[in-house]
């Protein structure tokens, strides 16, 4: 299973009203990090599960929620995260 699929899979857990993810991956190719193989990726995401929640704190619940995918599959994660009432 791709990185993509499985970053959805857990999307699932926080709930999204809509999100949007980009792989960004080929734009870093040659850069220290894509050499562990780890992909880039820009997420934003609209949940009700981020009321109340700081900026940092919304983009902890994400890493979170992607687990050991931060360890392996995700070198980077560019998050934003907004409530439904913040669009």
């Amino acid at each position: 299973m791709n990185t993509e699929t499985l970053i959805r899979q857990r999307l699932v857990a926080l709930e999204p009203e809509t999100y949007t993810l980009e792989d960004e991956s080929a734009q870093h190719r040659g850069h220290a990090g894509a050499a562990s193989g780890g992909g880039h990726f820009k997420l934003t995401i609209v949940s009700p599960k981020f009321r109340n929640l700081s900026t940092l704190a919304r983009h902890r619940l994400v890493y979170e929620t992607m687990g050991e995918l931060m360890q392996r599959e995700i070198h980077a994660l560019s998050i934003t995260a907004f409530t439904p009432e913040e669009l």
